[in-house]
């Protein structure tokens, strides 16, 4: 499989994650998007949102959004599950994976910041924007989380949740947000322990800068 993404993509992150927690193989191919490379005519005809990740299968079969991306994975190699077993618990990790990846990233992604940089002539503008869309998600977050025992998001196994979780803490230390949940800490620090996570963080992507 072929994983078309970036280093600091938070959505090419969960991929990577959920990649290495089934002990799948893969090769990157990766784009510079502050550059605009994810826009090329060739990504375009392999992708035509232009938007990373994407993942290339070996029958040349292209998949795209994260989240449609980890569910096949989990539906074609089911160990270790990505989503609990039980129907009310799925549809939890599944709500709480999709409220970062629906309602939060989105909102301060690339193209949503440079929106609002041109609409408001500046950069600091864009970046608190992220900021306070990042902070009102994860206390979200935090308090669905406080709910629940566990190293993880629900319990004692890595799902979906955590696989959004990491990389959307990620993105809020980028942009200085106020790091005031320490549910989501506590499950962080459990995530990177483990070398799963380890491996698919941007820093260790041969791309990062």
């Amino acid at each position: 499989m072929l994983l078309h993404g970036f280093f600091r993509s938070g959505a090419s992150h969960r991929v990577r994650i959920a990649l290495n927690l089934k002990g799948l193989a893969y090769e990157s191919r990766t784009y510079v998007l502050r550059e605009g490379e994810q826009r090329s005519a060739a990504y375009l005809a392999l992708n035509p949102e232009g938007l990373v990740p994407a993942l290339e299968l070996s029958d040349g079969v292209v998949l795209t959004q994260s989240l449609a991306i980890c569910e096949y994975l989990d539906e074609i190699h089911p160990e270790p599950p990505l989503l609990p077993r039980d129907p009310v618990r799925r549809a939890q990790v599944r709500a709480f994976a999709q409220a970062i990846a629906c309602d939060v990233h989105p909102v301060q992604n690339l193209k949503v910041l440079r929106r609002v940089e041109a609409l408001t002539g500046s950069e600091e503008a864009s970046v608190a924007w992220a900021r306070e869309t990042i902070q009102a998600g994860l206390d979200v977050c935090e308090q669905r989380a406080a709910r629940e025992e566990g190293p993880f998001c629900f319990g004692d196994a890595v799902t979906l949740a955590d696989i959004c979780l990491i990389p959307q803490l990620g993105n809020a230390r980028r942009f200085g947000a106020e790091l005031r949940w320490p549910r989501l800490l506590a499950v962080e620090a459990a995530c990177d322990a483990l070398e799963v996570f380890q491996r698919a963080a941007p820093r260790n992507q041969p791309d990062a800068a």
